[in-house]
């Protein structure tokens, strides 16, 4: 079959195959030998065991709209609300900068892994559209497992925007709702997917909110007392910005603010649309062990500390400066160190309301979340999880994208402990056989670490015979499959566009590494894959920010004006890297391949 339909054309036909295909994920465990066809248009009902109660047959996955351009209007590029048309900016150049509009940035063509050929703009033809959201770590800032004492030795382990990350991130989901087609083709965007740090610190709590954000309904970014805020922010200690407060604190000599009712409108209820076509998720780090370094639940006392009414909030530099280090060097991956700090400290913590919605979730209970109805939004029902994966114990799988081209959705985090992942032998061995099955159609992954930071290859405690593999063995695999596009990942907060060449004289694919949105610049990514009838392929990516002004006004303290301010404070925030936007050729780009 032929690899380059177009997702604009046979409106009526082609998007009915598009829908019912991108809506219901194929999920590919291991074990479960089921592939994907380009010809199949309910790949997700192959896979199914259930049945309807009662009925003695097998469960349909649900019919979900993706957003379609009408059949009587051209396709046109959609610039608005996107990076290309302007970005936020300083227009303050000391003490606390202000922002304002800035100047769009530039496209940026590559041809690293293949020459672009001329008069490709008028031939070329959409294959497949999407956004990759990433790293939004929706933060339970009062939960008292959380590190912020760390900041007596690393200013940047405490950010004075953690606060607001639920208002961030339903203003990214206004955002994609609002963009009616692809920056570069004006295509209909199939799917949203999210490359993993979802939540902050493998909190229930947490997960709640992620899953509301992105499905849509009424969000209190708040536990503990529902009363009022119970965290470092008005401890009265001066490490940390006291927004309500008049204390002169360390960010407040730096010129932060003082905002009155800033801690009471910031765990406010407010309210997410959800997104508007259907999403899928991948699990990152954060996501999959508390802190995004301890070993999945490994001691029962951390457990209970998490839910418990007691928090540490302040720790001596140099004992902050050992315990960092013994996370970045995994020293001590099932946090017994960890806990025999909090032990030693235990007349030092202060007193807070206790909450058995921050108790750390499993990686079953993440799986049933997604499954759980209350957050089906528009589909599709698991977001991308199914029943395979809880029979299995996985947390990967494949979904068609469009008629020509498959989605794969790894898990590259290790439950054995350190926030660097790896993959599994059976996870790799299920790779090769999807993308061999599937040699028809082109492939784009999708997961949280990078290929870099795969370099934990700590056994899986639930597996402990298996082997891990790194980064650089998944590129090796990826570079001989010759219809692999693109890896789409996050982890590394930093937007970064590297091509991999491929084996055996293939073309290769571009790796593609977007912003978190918990620090600046707090970006999203458009991705749009065409056929340029040349023997070639583009693939386009846009940067977006969220729906948020990019001036704010301290005054301002709704829902909107807290997600602006959100924005503005990791802009200022102390220590944070001014280079994570990445160079030009990381963010709008125009990636050109050869056919495989």
């Amino acid at each position: 079959m032929s690899r380059t339909r177009s997702v604009a054309t046979s409106a009526l036909a082609v998007n009915r195959r598009t829908v019912l295909a991108v809506t219901g994920a194929a999920a590919v465990s291991a074990g479960v030998g089921y592939a994907l066809r380009p010809t199949d248009s309910q790949a997700a009902t192959a896979t199914s065991t259930s049945t309807a109660a009662g009925s003695g047959i097998a469960a349909e996955a649900p019919v979900a709209q993706s957003r379609q351009a009408p059949a009587t209007t051209p396709l046109a590029p959609y610039t608005r609300g996107t990076t290309v048309a302007t970005v936020a900016a300083a227009r303050t150049s000391s003490g606390f900068r202000r922002l304002g509009n800035g100047p769009g940035w530039a496209r940026v063509v590559r041809g690293d892994l293949a020459a672009p050929k001329t008069g490709r703009a008028g031939r070329r033809t959409a294959l497949a559209a999407f956004v990759q959201l990433t790293d939004m770590h929706l933060i339970d800032a009062q939960h008292p497992m959380r590190l912020e004492y760390l900041r007596s030795t690393d200013v940047h382990a405490w950010r004075p925007q953690e606060a607001l990350t639920v208002h961030g991130a339903v203003a990214l989901v206004e955002r994609i709702n609002a963009l009616r087609g692809g920056p570069v083709t004006g295509a209909p965007l199939h799917f949203a997917m999210t490359t993993g740090d979802n939540t902050d610190n493998n909190a229930k709590s947490e997960l709640e909110w992620f899953l509301k954000v992105m499905s849509g309904g009424r969000i209190s970014p708040n536990s503990g007392d529902p009363r009022r805020y119970e965290g470092v922010q008005n401890s009265g200690l001066k490490q940390y910005w006291q927004p309500d407060a008049t204390v002169r604190d360390a960010d407040k000599q730096l010129g932060f603010p003082h905002l009155d009712g800033f801690l009471a409108a910031a765990i406010r209820e407010l309210n997410s649309p959800g997104l508007n076509l259907p999403w899928y998720s991948t699990v990152g780090n954060h996501d999959a062990m508390p802190l995004g370094c301890y070993g999945s639940h490994a001691d029962p006392w951390l457990t209970e500390y998490a839910v418990g009414g007691k928090k540490l909030m302040s720790l001596p530099a140099a004992e902050a400066k050992k315990l960092q280090n013994a996370i970045k060097t995994a020293k001590d991956p099932k946090g017994a160190g960890f806990r025999d700090l909090l032990k030693a400290h235990a007349r030092d913590m202060r007193a807070v309301t206790p909450d058995e919605k921050r108790a750390p979730y499993t990686p079953a209970e993440y799986v049933r979340a997604h499954l759980d109805p209350a957050y089906r939004g528009v589909g599709p029902v698991g977001h991308g999880y199914s029943t395979a994966n809880l029979d299995a114990g996985t947390q990967y799988y494949s979904f068609r994208i469009a008629d020509d081209v498959i989605g794969i959705s790894l898990d590259t985090t290790d439950a054995g402990g350190h926030y660097e992942g790896s993959v599994g032998t059976a996870q790799l061995k299920w790779l090769e056989k999807t993308l061999t099955d599937n040699k028809d159609s082109y492939a784009i992954l999708f997961s949280h670490h990078t290929s870099q930071s795969m370099d934990n290859t700590r056994p899986d405690p639930a597996r402990p015979g298996e082997r891990r593999h790194s980064g650089a063995e998944v590129v090796a695999l990826l570079a001989r499959h010759r219809n692999v596009l693109a890896w789409v990942n996050g982890h590394i907060h930093r937007n970064d566009i590297t091509a991999h060449a491929g084996s055996g004289g293939g073309p290769g694919f571009w790796e593609i590494s977007t912003a978190s949105h918990v620090d600046y610049p707090q970006l999203a990514r458009v991705v749009e894959l065409v056929d340029n009838k040349d023997g070639t392929l583009s693939l386009f990516t846009t940067c977006v920010e969220s729906s948020a002004p990019h001036r704010t006004d301290f005054a301002d303290l709704s829902q909107t004006g807290l997600a602006a301010l959100y924005r503005e404070l990791s802009f200022n925030a102390p220590g944070a890297s001014t280079t994570l936007g990445g160079a030009a050729r990381d963010r709008n780009t125009e990636l050109v391949l050869k056919k495989g």
